[in-house]
């Protein structure tokens, strides 16, 4: 029973030992720490009140719209494709998928081998036509194909390119 009377007795000094306890060093701490803390707020940075600007651009010509001079209106003509020509075969085409896979000569005329996207030859020479930007052929050598296309611009106005097709390498072909 000793022991019984005993044991209220060492759970309240267990318990006292707890209370007694001091954090001393660790309020030391959190009060130092604040010391040379001062806080500041940086205040908004200012706002300008509105300015209303008038828009008096009601009268100036839209930069999104083609632009044409007065001479260029009144239907100067200038240059223009053969529109009442008959179109060749290979005019059904665009220039991008032909091939120049050759070329041979016959009586001092030198002519291209052009193939098709649908893998036919055709044989081309000067004057002829290809692609589908009226492109009438100008030079044809070993190499190469010269053209002289008369294409469209935004505004309608008609313009000359000149466009090459060059021998397609037999070996990336096959």
């Amino acid at each position: 029973m000793m022991q019984r009377s005993h044991l209220p007795l060492l759970i309240s000094l267990a318990l006292s030992a707890c209370a007694e306890s001091t954090y001393s060093d660790l309020d030391q701490f959190i009060r130092d720490s604040g010391k040379d803390l001062h806080g500041k707020v940086v205040p908004p940075p200012v706002i300008k009140p509105y300015e209303r600007y008038p828009y008096d651009a009601f009268d100036i010509p839209d930069p999104f719209k083609p632009r044409k001079s007065e001479s260029m209106k009144s239907g100067g003509g200038g240059l223009q494709p053969d529109l009442k020509r008959r179109k060749e075969f290979l005019e059904s085409f665009p220039l991008e998928s032909l091939k120049m896979v050759g070329s041979l000569q016959q009586n001092k005329a030198i002519y291209a081998l052009i193939r098709t996207p649908d893998n036919t030859l055709h044989r081309v020479r000067v004057g002829g036509y290809l692609g589908q930007d009226f492109g009438s052929i100008t030079a044809i050598s070993e190499s190469e194909v010269r053209l002289k296309e008369i294409v469209q611009d935004n505004t309608g106005d008609w313009a000359e390119r000149v466009s090459t097709l060059i021998l397609e390498d037999q070996e990336r072909s096959q």
